[in-house]
C-alpha cells in the first residue's frame, strides 16, 4: 500500500493502527507493527480497550454470567468465551476501538480504512467487496470507505511480500504457526494452538485461560478443551480441576437438555410465567447446576421461580398478562 500510494501521488496523512489485546497477544506482535511502521515511515497508533484486555473481558463476562444465572436473568449458564458466531473479541476489542480512534483523529476528513482480508481465507470473506462505504463511521461531514486491496491475493503472494520486507513474525519463523491473531484464538487449529503453547512466553496466559475453563466448565473452543493442548504445562491441582470441570460440563449439558424449548431464551424473554410443572422442573435443574458450578443462586423452588418471572415481566416496558 505504501508503494501504491506513493505511485499515485497520495499526499494525505497515513497511519497504521494496532489494537493491542493485552496478555493474549504474541510477544512479537507489537514489535512487528513497530518494525513495519519504521520501515515505511508511517506513524503507528496503538489503541486499547480502557476497561481491560481480552482476558479481563472473558473473566468479567464469566462473573456477569454467573450473577445473571444466580438472579434468574437467564435459564442456561452462558459461555464466557468469544465464539465464531459471537466474536466480541473482534467487534469490541478491535473494530470499535479502531473506529473510535479514527473518528477522533480525523473528525471532518474523508477516511480510507485499509484492511488485509482475502477471499481465500474463508467462505464469508469470498463474498466481501473490494471496497464499500463504512456506514458505522460515515457522517454528514465525513465519508469513510473500507478498502480491501489484497482481497484477491493468494497466500503465496502474502508470504513472499512479508519475507521480502524482512517482517516475518516470530510466530511463523520460530514456532511454526500458520496464522497470527491472539496467542490462543477461538479460530485456531490444533496445530496453531500447540505452536503457541511451545513458546515459553505464552505459558502464563495458557494457564490463566485453562483456569477459566476449569472454573466455568466451558471448553475454549466448543468441544475442544485448551487444557488438552499442553497438559504438561499444568500442575497436578489444575489437571484435577480440569477433570472435575469436564465431568461437571457433561452433567450441566445433560441437565439443561431437559429444559422445555418454550422456556429457552427468545427475544423479549420472558414471554410468560411458566406453569407449576415447568417451574418445578426449572427449579430442580437450577439447584443441581448451581451445586455443580458452585453458584450461590436464588429462586430454587417452583413458587420462587414463578414469582421471579412475574417480577421480570412486570419490569418490562410492555407488560404481558400474568396468569
Amino acid at each position: 500500500m505504501d508503494r501504491h500510494l506513493k505511485a499515485i501521488g497520495h499526499a494525505g496523512p497515513r497511519i497504521l493502527i494496532h489494537a493491542d489485546l493485552g496478555r493474549v497477544e504474541w510477544r512479537d506482535s507489537l514489535p512487528s507493527c513497530q518494525r513495519l511502521a519504521e520501515g515505511i515511515g508511517w506513524d503507528l497508533v496503538i489503541v486499547r480497550r480502557q476497561a481491560g484486555d481480552l482476558l479481563h473481558r472473558w473473566n468479567g463476562r464469566w462473573a456477569n454470567n454467573v450473577a445473571r444465572y444466580a438472579a434468574l436473568e437467564c435459564v442456561q449458564v452462558i459461555v464466557p468465551w468469544s465464539t465464531p458466531s459471537m466474536r466480541f473479541c473482534t467487534s469490541e476489542m478491535k473494530t470499535r476501538i479502531i473506529a473510535s480512534a479514527l473518528a477522533k483523529r480525523f473528525p471532518d476528513r474523508p477516511i480510507l480504512n485499509i484492511t488485509g482480508i482475502r477471499r481465500q481465507e474463508s467462505a464469508n470473506r469470498r463474498g466481501k467487496p473490494v471496497s464499500a462505504i463504512d456506514t458505522n463511521l460515515t457522517t454528514r461531514n465525513r465519508e469513510v470507505f473500507v478498502w480491501n486491496p489484497i482481497i484477491e491475493w493468494p497466500i503465496e503472494q502474502v508470504w513472499r511480500t512479508i519475507s521480502e520486507a524482512g517482517l516475518t513474525h516470530e510466530a511463523y519463523a520460530v514456532y511454526g504457526s500458520t496464522r497470527v491473531s491472539c496467542v490462543f484464538c477461538i479460530m485456531s487449529s490444533i496445530g496453531d494452538l500447540r505452536a503457541a503453547a511451545s513458546c515459553p512466553e505464552n505459558h502464563e496466559i495458557y494457564r490463566a485461560m485453562v483456569d477459566l475453563e476449569a472454573r466455568s466448565t466451558f471448553a475454549f473452543q466448543g468441544n475442544r478443551w485448551l487444557a488438552d493442548t499442553a497438559p504438561h504445562l499444568l500442575d497436578a491441582d489444575m489437571r484435577r480441576a480440569v477433570t472435575r470441570a469436564r465431568l461437571a460440563a457433561h452433567e450441566r449439558m445433560q441437565l439443561e437438555a431437559w429444559l422445555p424449548r418454550h422456556l429457552l431464551y427468545v427475544k423479549g424473554w420472558p414471554t410468560s410465567v411458566p406453569s407449576h410443572e415447568d417451574a418445578e422442573l426449572l427449579a430442580s435443574i437450577r439447584r443441581r447446576v448451581s451445586t455443580l458450578l458452585g453458584i450461590d443462586a436464588d429462586y430454587l423452588t417452583g413458587p420462587a421461580v414463578r414469582e421471579r418471572y412475574r417480577d421480570l415481566i412486570a419490569a418490562k416496558p410492555e407488560r404481558i398478562a400474568v396468569p
